[in-house]
């Protein structure tokens, strides 16, 4: 996954399922389950492909990291 916010161009980087599987240490399956289950980052929807925005991701990372250890965040 590419560390930049933006690209040359002003645009945030986009990652594919393949790349968010592999950052995030999951199966691409997982990702695809929890789409089903209206969970994980959401997606642009590019044609048949589906892309996540860098951006998305750490916010969704940031809504799911523990207030402390052992301790999930307080609206789960």
């Amino acid at each position: 996954m590419t560390t930049e916010t933006s690209t040359g161009r002003g645009l945030e980087p986009l990652m594919n399922i393949e790349e968010l599987a592999e950052y995030l240490g999951v199966p691409v399956a997982t990702i695809y389950d929890w789409r089903v289950a209206g969970k994980g980052p959401c997606a642009i929807r590019v044609g048949r492909s589906l892309k996540f925005a860098v951006g998305d991701v750490r916010a969704w990372l940031t809504d799911h990291r523990e207030e402390s250890p052992g301790h999930p965040p307080a609206d789960r």
